[in-house]
């Protein structure tokens, strides 16, 4: 699905800029151009950074031992 038309950056695009370690909208429009121009993407961008990172805290919190929770 495109994100960013004015670029034509893809969900794809910008998930491969946050695992890069794009953490900020600003970021990935470094990374990508995506929200860099008319800004209409950057909540979408926002919340693609906010769902990786709420993947990754699963992914540690699966990692702990069960005592250490």
């Amino acid at each position: 699905m495109y994100v960013c038309l004015c670029v034509g950056a893809t969900t794809h695009t910008v998930s491969e800029c946050v695992a890069r370690g794009a953490s900020t909208s600003k970021e990935v429009a470094a990374a990508c151009g995506a929200g860099a121009d008319c800004g209409r993407c950057r909540r979408t961008l926002r919340a693609i950074i906010a769902a990786s990172a709420d993947r990754e805290a699963g992914r540690e919190a699966e990692l702990q031992p069960a005592a250490s929770r």
